[in-house]
């Protein structure tokens, strides 16, 4: 007891003073930083219409990922009617890749089942996808659906845009055949608007699931029924309808693989 009393504190102190050094020196020399490191948002650049822009999908999946604390940044240059050929010849598209920084570039035209619109589509998207790459960036193609009175064209709606993922090495987003999943559980639910084509907030909640899964690799299934947007505005889907879209989201990206 009379050892321990006796010790001289100062020198204890310095020897500390000393360890504390001998560690943090490499880290000070080599210019690492001991703070701790902020993940940095996943940047996605949307290329569409208004297929894209209506409801404000990328909102939605702002909201997903941060529910889950992810972090999100995106884009949107989308003109109404717009196919891909007509955002290639306006360059506004063109010149935001060109800048780079984006890990995704997420290209949407409308349906394209017919000849003419998977021969655009494939041409293209080829065309985007080689500015993508030489900017750092993946290609992703947004697989839509056709409109109501054109409801037997869902199949040809999906082919297109897969050949079109596997003629650039991309990735697809299989938001159509989602909705397809959906509907074989529950008929009734609605996922076009009153319009027959566009979607309603249902139908643009069960995209953002499709495309929150595949951007992060998680399940979309128990996100949230209830969103509020940056924008301020709110969704709100039934919980058991938010299930159901959850489970038809993940079923779609199943069967087309995961990035």
């Amino acid at each position: 007891m009379t050892r321990l009393q006796t010790r001289n504190p100062t020198r204890l102190l310095v020897a500390l003073s000393v360890l504390i050094l001998l560690l943090t020196a490499p880290l000070i020399c080599t210019g690492i930083s001991i703070e701790p490191q902020v993940a940095k948002p996943l940047r996605v650049l949307f290329i569409g219409n208004s297929l894209t822009y209506s409801n404000d999908l990328p909102a939605i999946i702002e909201a997903f990922a941060k529910n889950t604390g992810q972090r999100f940044s995106s884009r949107t240059i989308a003109f109404p009617d717009f196919s891909l050929e007509d955002h290639w010849n306006k360059g506004d598209a063109r010149k935001a890749i060109l800048k780079g920084g984006w890990d995704f570039v997420v290209m949407q035209q409308g349906p394209s089942a017919s000849e003419d619109g998977r021969r655009s589509l494939l041409e293209y998207s080829r065309r985007f996808a080689d500015e993508i790459r030489k900017s750092g960036g993946k290609p992703v193609l947004y697989s839509v659906w056709p409109s109501r009175s054109r409801i037997q064209d869902f199949k040809g709606v999906s082919e297109s845009h897969r050949l079109a993922a596997e003629a650039v090495g991309g990735i697809v987003f299989p938001v159509g055949d989602a909705w397809l999943n959906a509907w074989r559980v529950s008929p009734s639910i609605g996922l076009y608007s009153a319009d027959g084509f566009h979607p309603s907030a249902t139908g643009s909640y069960l995209a953002g699931l499709v495309i929150y899964e595949k951007l992060y690799n998680r399940s979309p299934v128990g996100l949230p029924s209830e969103l509020k947007l940056s924008s301020g505005a709110r969704i709100k889907i039934p919980a058991d309808h938010a299930l159901l879209l959850q489970h038809a989201a993940a079923e779609a990206n199943k069967l087309h693989g995961l990035r």
